[in-house]
């Protein structure tokens, strides 16, 4: 994809329980990153917006047992990105920053309780003030540094919250590879470390967590005026460590989260227009410590 095109914006929902003191993931919307992850766009701003929605339908145990009891969890998305990118360089790398904010919708339904929670509004604000961009004729890297900032809803006890209600620190980093010098195949993947700080009103501390994203795409499409990618997509988050609080059960606290999800991706891109769009559709598999089920994500870009 040329670099007009690209966009990976990040942004954060807290995700639904099964019971009030569980932690079934971590912040980061699993997938969004997966194509072109160290792709820099052009000098310039750009505008991004991403629709994903995330649906579970089945509560998996510690062991990756498929529980009893289990239930519906979905989670709508809409994120709108404002990128910036600088004509300085820094570190011999090119300076960017990104600033997102989300609109979201929740449910929680368990098939014995039925509708646990669910809200909708503004969530989680996500800013990355320092992106540094590497690029060569074949390799493309950027590192990251950004924090989520709690800007969603959150009451605890509340069953309609939207926001997570703490703080999170993020350090990231995405990678490109051109496969062959024709550069029709391309390998990207993206790596997240997120730093969670302790829940405002209950005293929880939640599990920090690692996240990759990653695909493989083929140029299809290959003219001056469009040009298409097909491949497959994935991602794998994994609690790194443990949840705490007053009051947790030792259970809860022994738990660490795991999800793994494949699938396909299509991407195109408009240079006359510095447009693109992204299309993703994700299968989750073999999860722990959570729900279970399927993401899809559209993703649309346009530079200025």
């Amino acid at each position: 994809m040329v670099r007009r095109s690209v966009i990976v914006a990040v942004a954060w929902l807290t995700m639904g329980t099964t019971r009030a003191d569980a932690q079934n993931r971590g912040v980061y919307p699993l997938g969004m990153s997966a194509t072109n992850s160290g792709v820099t766009p052009a000098s310039g701003f750009t505008y991004g917006n991403q629709l994903l929605l995330y649906a579970r339908d089945r509560a998996k145990g510690a062991d990756g047992e498929t529980l009893a009891i289990s239930g519906r969890n979905i989670v709508a998305m809409d994120m709108n990105s404002i990128i910036w990118v600088s004509t300085r360089r820094v570190l011999g790398a090119r300076y960017s920053a990104t600033a997102t904010i989300p609109l979201a919708r929740n449910d929680l339904t368990s098939d014995l309780q039925g509708t646990i929670s669910g809200g909708s509004g503004l969530a989680d604000s996500y800013f990355l003030p320092v992106i540094l961009g590497w690029d060569t004729d074949r390799t493309a890297v950027r590192a990251m540094y950004g924090f989520l900032a709690p800007t969603g809803r959150f009451h605890a006890g509340a069953d309609d919250n939207v926001g997570s209600g703490y703080w999170t620190h993020t350090l990231s980093s995405g990678q490109t590879f051109q496969l062959d010098a024709s550069k029709t195949i391309a390998l990207s993947a993206f790596e997240m470390f997120e730093r969670h700080t302790t829940q405002v009103g209950t005293g929880v501390h939640p599990g920090d967590t690692f996240d990759l994203d990653w695909s493989l795409m083929g140029a299809v499409v290959r003219r001056v005026d469009m040009r298409v990618q097909l491949g497959i997509a994935g991602y794998l988050a994994r609690q790194t460590s443990a949840k705490t609080g007053p009051d947790l059960d030792p259970s809860v606290s022994a738990e660490r989260y795991a999800v793994n999800g494949v699938g396909l991706a299509a991407a195109s891109a408009f240079p006359g227009h510095k447009a693109g769009v992204t299309l993703k559709f994700v299968k989750e598999f073999a999860n722990r410590a959570t729900y279970e089920g399927y993401s899809a994500q559209i993703a649309a870009t346009i530079g200025f």
